[in-house]
């Protein structure tokens, strides 16, 4: 001991002892080391399995936040287009939301999120950004019912744009069809001819778009001729449409005109 200390003579045999003992070392500690490296793999893993729930959580919360985005946008979009709508008809208008589709196929009718507390009223003009969507038939404090052009039961004071001749366009029940029959055998009506309104009847002001004519369908032995157009107002696609006031405000308390069925715009 006196000379390995003074003089270190014992330390090449130190290190040749260390090298045969040293696999027992690791004989030793190795269930110490895999328990060890177990154990690390284990809260490795599971530390990887909680932060990819937590990325996972997070992603699915992000596309969602994504869709709302693009939920938003897409209805700025339409805001902007009623408001550029509102400011062409020159009319006092309110922008209102649809609350109900009518299912029925023979019915084709909209609950709206507005009512006599805002000034509906019976008969009022309804259209979005492209053209005249339809008419209030009822309306209650909170909310208001409107039939569409396309519903079987409406009609509505059209003219031909080109020439100025005067019609009635019926709903077929398709959203993407209008009839216009009982036209003149000399009738000068074609395909691609524009229709608005004509303001015949008071109800809906002149010059308000109603569709455009795709088909014209004459009959050589009949007395009239018959026109088929497609609305100009998406019917099936719209979500916030304008309520259309000609002039001054109505009275609150629901005083309206009489409904604009097709036995009331006939010519």
């Amino acid at each position: 001991m006196v000379l390995d200390h003074r003089q270190h003579r014992l330390d090449d045999l130190r290190a040749a002892l260390s090298v045969v003992v040293y696999p027992l070392q690791v004989a030793v500690d190795l269930p110490v080391a895999a328990a060890h490296w177990g154990a690390e793999l284990f809260a490795t893993r599971r530390r990887l399995q909680e932060e990819n729930l937590r990325l996972r959580a997070r992603n699915l919360l992000l596309e969602a936040q994504n869709q709302k985005l693009a939920a938003l946008e897409a209805e700025n979009a339409r805001l902007r287009e009623l408001l550029h709508a509102g400011r062409r008809v020159g009319e006092r208008v309110l922008i209102a939301e649809l609350l109900a589709v009518d299912l029925d196929p023979y019915r084709h009718r909209v609950v709206l999120d507005k009512g006599t507390r805002d000034g509906v009223r019976v008969g009022q003009p309804l259209v979005d950004a492209r053209g005249v969507m339809g008419q209030v038939i009822e309306a209650g404090p909170l909310s208001a019912v409107a039939m569409l052009i396309s519903d079987p039961g409406h009609a509505l004071p059209v003219a031909v744009l080109r020439t100025g001749l005067r019609a009635i366009a019926y709903g077929t029940g398709d959203s993407e069809r209008l009839l216009l029959p009982h036209l003149p055998r000399t009738a000068d009506v074609r395909a691609g001819d524009r229709l608005v309104t004509s303001g015949l009847g008071g109800r809906f002001p002149p010059g308000y778009p109603v569709g455009t004519v795709v088909r014209v369908e004459r009959d050589p032995d009949g007395a009239f001729t018959r026109a088929v157009a497609r609305p100009a107002a998406r019917l099936r696609r719209a979500r916030e449409v304008l309520l259309v006031w000609r002039e001054a405000p109505p009275r609150a308390d629901g005083s309206a005109e009489a409904n604009g069925t097709a036995a009331e715009a006939a010519p």
